[in-house]
């Protein structure tokens, strides 16, 4: 099996990555282990992630691995310095096994290289080393590797270039390769090479460019035999000439892997026993195919020898990266199911043993309660046997005969055949005041008649001189089965019996409380083992999950309301601006409150028909976001909101006056909406397959037909181009209605006492029609108009108070969405109003005239020029260096240029703000004309529904609850008001609170998981919307709390248990909601 990248992997994966990754910025940098490092690139709309494992692979991947938690030394170093910097070139070093990614031009450089055990090096331009992986020590053909050294790349293989293939050069190989085998003959060594291997050994030292593999592809494609000897090649020029073709094919194999940006890449499998005849979809997930396949070995070219051996099946990719990935991929996916599996096997062989052991205990309990009544019964049906024994003993302990002797005479009397003496077991435990006897269990007494009981009973006394006349009698009829009994002397023989009920009785006992107690310990048991599985499952990575890419809705707070709409809301000023300009379209509904911090939020309508109602039920969910992502939530203080249509949402402010980025004006009445309860919820939406989604067809709000894509610009070119007409404004200017006149009359009414104003008093009410049929604020005036350097003479109350319309004169409100303006927006107004007549420059101005000169100066000046009217220039600079006059005049002169230089450059910023507030207030009203005519022709206007349907598409595929029979792909986190989330199987209620929002993801994720490992929570047939289905429960595993969190648009909640399988443990059931056992239905629950 492959298990390292060649030269010519190394060649293809650098050409494909400098495609790939040249332009992007290097975002951040995990260890995953001490050898594999995972770079992550990105720029706006294109992320990419660069897996490396030193030594053995570089490509890039499309699954999800988790992170070290913290990073090593080594990374913290990387980050230290290529954190944030582009990426500026990636190649191979000639064809050795090393790339360079080079980042800020060449500032710094990246070297990985493949061979032997592998290194990752960072360096300077200067190849000075700054951070390396591991330390390299000197050795043969090896220089040392440490920081501090230069790195060097003149002996790496064909650095300075690749030599041209010539025949002269290929005969030279093939020399070199036949002195090198004589000389190992001369030198005894063994030859072990086949000739095939001479020649492809041979070639592949000389001719390093080409490697074997490619050669062997050649060599079958041109019939070359390989067994041929260089010898026999240098000796015959035809066959030196097929040979110079065939290497000459395999280069130009090697120029065509690298012609296009993306090259073809095959994986060379094998089936795995049993499945030879299996079918393999290549689109299958990598777990699905590695069941069936054993992957051996991949190529960016179909190699021949693969191809013509059926034992072999050939997976074709587009991308070699992406071939890289699936291979490598595989086999790290398959250690990690193998760890997780060894992991569960091990915690049920520990919960086996705890039932095991308590069996064992049970089962010893019941042999000694059985063998203690065994053993009482004996002794009642053995009572005369043990008599005699008791009494033999004893009147020997009465003799004073010594412990010893007697046991020397009971063996003596075993060997004679005296019946008492054999029932009797040595040694005795006479020092406590024990015996032990070998009792038949009533044995004797079936196979012996009564007349044989009679002569047992005999005196032995009697028959002691005629040895026992019935020893070989008695042996025979021993029985077969005894039991090994302990007999207290001091006690009765009844009393011995009763010992052994007792210890019965109490076995007895003993095992009923173990039965009742043995629930109760495996179930402790199997809790502890599940939390120690949990806990090593914590430290083995998760089983490989493609990374889902993120829809387009997903980088706003968004959520699907309990209707079907999509609800869209600004996580910042910039996204509420981008909203505005490019999601909020007629029909639509802007939602806000007027609250520091809302959110500014858009309902989404369904473009086919505008003017449909949007549910009550939806604009309070709306209104509900906006107040939840504003400080009312940490303030814990529930507020309403409010929503006016889209067409009452603009960007043009007064004027004079400057909207700065996420604010807007509200013309316009605006509804208002009734306080809701602070409460958010977070869930999980799965995203299904197209052929499952239509079993879901109710509260479906966005329904398109199919339509070929075509791009945005071209529907907004023809709005500009009918926007920049002059034939179309006209008939536009005079279609407005009444209530829009006489608000644009009142408006200017009190614009009127505006400065900016006083060169057009002199107008008549005509002007004011003019200005109210304006669809744009006046930018080309404002454009016109010359600011002075000068600080104007008025204060800056007269440019400040009149600017805006007071609202108690307006009849209609027209309001700024956030009160927060840029305080120099009015000041290039109030300048030119309080200055009308200084419109000239600063340099064309006369200089005052000097004062004449005061009572007593004038001798004094005439006295200075007489004494120094004979001293030239040259005589007053030496006096004044002399007397430190010029020093100090320079000092003033450089302080008097740093000043003029700093003014002018406040001055250029100014004019640059200027000019960049111009073109803002230009772009802006170009946009606004168009939404004019977007809001207001409606219908006539372009509307490209192809692309509304790929943007409404992934809408159709998200569900809450999935049905039997859904093909469930991926999992998506949402945050959304409670009420929204009525239909959806996994869902927590978040409320105001000191939590971090990340901790109780995580602990709400966590829940979920172990919810899965429970019995009889898990629905094996995927039929039972009510219980967790496999599938659900893999994609919740592999779920990045990480990044799930990123959706909840505050920063600290409390985690609220409540509704079906939001709490695991002890949600909801108890409530009005209909909650059940985990079912998705809601019910009051417990604070957590």
């Amino acid at each position: 099996m492959k298990q390292r990248f060649s030269s010519l992997d190394v060649r293809v994966v650098a050409h494909e990555l400098s495609e790939a990754l040249v332009s992007l910025r290097l975002a951040n940098i995990y260890d995953l282990n001490s050898k594999i490092l995972l770079l992550k690139f990105a720029k706006p709309d294109n992320r990419q992630q660069l897996l490396i494992e030193s030594g053995f692979r570089c490509h890039l991947t499309d699954f999800v691995r988790t992170a070290s938690p913290a990073p090593s030394q080594f990374v913290a170093r990387l980050r230290k310095y290529l954190k944030t910097r582009r990426c500026t070139s990636v190649s191979q070093i000639g064809t050795d096994r090393i790339i360079e990614v080079q980042f800020s031009d060449g500032a710094f450089r990246l070297y990985l290289e493949f061979f032997a055990s592998g290194n990752i090096i960072l360096t300077d331009s200067d190849l000075k080393i700054l951070a390396l992986l591991r330390n390299v020590p000197e050795g043969e053909g090896q220089e040392p590797q440490r920081i501090g050294l230069t790195y060097t790349l003149e002996n790496r293989q064909n650095f300075g270039g690749v030599p041209a293939l010539t025949k002269e050069r290929l005969r030279d190989a093939l020399q070199s390769t036949v002195q090198k085998v004589a000389a190992d003959q001369a030198a005894g060594k063994k030859i072990k090479k086949k000739g095939a291997d001479e020649l492809r050994r041979g070639l592949a030292t000389t001719i390093t460019e080409l490697p074997p593999i490619l050669v062997d592809h050649v060599f079958r494609l041109t019939s070359f035999d390989p067994a041929t000897k260089p010898a026999e090649i240098l000796d015959d020029d035809s066959l030196l000439d097929k040979l110079f073709d065939t290497l000459q094919q395999a280069r130009e194999i090697l120029d065509e892997v690298t012609d296009s940006s993306v090259a073809n890449g095959y994986i060379i499998a094998k089936p795995r026993p049993g499945l030879e005849d299996a079918e393999v979809d290549v689109d299958a997930p990598p777990a699905e195919k590695a069941k069936s396949l054993l992957y051996e070995d991949f190529q960016p070219f179909l190699p021949k020898q693969f191809e013509d051996n059926k034992a072999y099946r050939i997976l074709p990719f587009v991308g070699y990266n992406k071939t890289v990935d699936e291979f490598f991929s595989s086999l790290e996916g398959q250690r990690l199911e193998s760890k997780l599996s060894e992991r569960e096997a091990a915690a049920k062989r520990k919960l086996e043993a705890a039932r095991m052991d308590q069996a064992k205990r049970i089962e010893g309990l019941q042999e000694m309660e059985m063998l203690n009544y065994r053993k009482a019964a004996t002794i009642q049906a053995n009572i005369e046997r043990v008599q005699e024994a008791m009494d033999a003993v004893n009147g020997l302990l009465q003799e004073g005969m010594d412990w010893v002797d007697i046991t020397k005479l009971i063996e003596k009397e075993q060997k004679l055949g005296n019946p008492v003496a054999e029932i009797i077991k040595l040694p005795m435990k006479l020092k406590d005041n024990t015996i032990t006897l070998l009792l038949g269990e009533g044995v004797e007494e079936e196979e012996e008649s009564d007349q044989d009981k009679e002569d047992d009973e005999f005196d032995y006394s009697d028959d002691e001189d005629e040895g026992y006349g019935g020893e070989e009698t008695t042996k025979n009829k021993a029985p077969v089965n005894r039991l090994e009994i302990d007999i207290n002397l001091t006690l009765s023989v009844w009393n011995n019996a009763s010992e052994y009920y007792d210890q019965k009785r109490t076995a007895h006992h003993k095992a009923q409380k173990t039965v009742q107690q043995s629930v109760i310990a495996l179930k402790s048991a199997e809790q502890k083992i599940s939390e120690d599985l949990r806990k090593g499952l914590k430290q083995e990575k998760p089983v490989l999950q493609p990374i889902r890419k993120a829809m387009w809705f997903e980088k706003f707070t968004w959520f699907i309301s309990s209707d079907g709409y999509l609800v869209l809301g600004g996580r910042d000023a910039q996204q509420n601006e981008m909203l505005y300009k490019r999601h909020l379209r007629k029909g639509d509904v802007y939602v806000h409150a007027d609250v520091h911090g809302a959110a500014s939020v858009i309902i989404k309508n369904n473009p086919k028909t505008p003017d449909a109602p949007i549910p009550p039920s939806t604009l309070a969910q709306a209104g509900n976001l906006s107040v939840c992502c504003s400080s009312a939530w940490d303030s814990k203080a529930g507020m309403g909101a409010w929503w006016v249509t889209a067409d009452q949402v603009s960007k043009s402010a007064p004027t004079g006056e400057y909207l700065p980025v996420g604010s807007f004006m509200v013309r316009g009445k605006r509804n208002l909406l009734p306080p809701a309860l602070l409460t958010l919820g977070f869930g999980l939406l799965f995203r299904i397959s197209d052929d499952s989604k239509s079993k879901h067809t109710r509260n479906r709000v966005y329904d398109f037909g199919e339509g070929k894509t075509r791009d945005r610009a071209d529907s907004l070119d023809v709005l500009s181009e009918r926007a920049e007409s002059p034939h179309e404004q006209k008939p536009e200017a005079g279609q407005e209605s009444e209530s829009e006149d006489e608000d644009e009359d009142a408006a200017n009414q009190k614009a009127r006492s505006n400065p900016l104003h006083s060169q057009h008093s002199g107008q008549d009410e005509s002007g004011e029609s003019d200005v109210a049929q304006a669809a744009e604020p006046p930018t080309e005036e404002l454009a016109d108009l010359e600011i002075t350097e000068e600080p104007a003479s008025n204060p800056d109350e007269d440019s400040k108070s009149p600017a805006e319309p007071e609202p108690a004169a307006a009849q209609d409100e027209e309001e700024e969405v956030e009160d927060e303006e840029e305080e120099d927006s009015n000041q290039p107004s109030s300048k030119q109003a309080g200055t009308p007549s200084s419109s000239t420059a600063p340099q064309k101005q006369q200089p005052p005239k000097k004062a004449p000169a005061k009572r007593g100066q004038r001798a004094k000046q005439k006295k200075i020029a007489a004494k120094y009217k004979d001293q030239d220039e040259e005589d007053r600079a030496l006096m004044e260096e002399l007397m430190g006059v010029k020093a100090a005049r320079q000092k003033a002169e450089a302080e008097a240029a740093a000043k003029a230089k700093a003014e002018a450059e406040a001055a250029a910023a100014r004019e640059r703000r200027r000019q960049q507030q111009e073109r803002v207030k230009k772009e802006i009203a170009e946009h606004e004309e168009v939404r004019r005519l977007i809001m207001e022709e409606g219908e006539d206007m372009p509307v490209n529904e192809s692309e509304m349907a790929m943007e409404m598409a992934p809408l159709e595929t998200l569900v809450g609850t999935p049905l039997a029979g859904d093909e469930i792909l991926e999992v998506v986190p949402i945050c959304a008001p409670w009420n929204a989330l009525n239909k959806v199987k996994y869902k927590t209620k978040l409320q105001p609170g000191n939590t971090k929002k990340g901790k109780a993801v995580k602990e709400i994720v966590e829940r979920w998981r172990l919810a899965g490992a429970k019995k009889g929570w898990i629905d094996e047939s995927s039929s039972d919307p009510e219980k967790i289905w496999p599938r659900e429960i893999e994609l919740i595993k592999g779920l990045k709390v990480e990044e799930a969190f990123n959706c909840v648009p505050v920063s600290k909640v409390t985690v609220m248990q409540s509704g079906g399988l939001a709490g695991s443990s002890s949600g909801g059931g108890s409530g009005k909601g209909g909650g059940g056992k985990g079912n998705a239905k809601g019910g009051k629950g417990k604070k957590k």
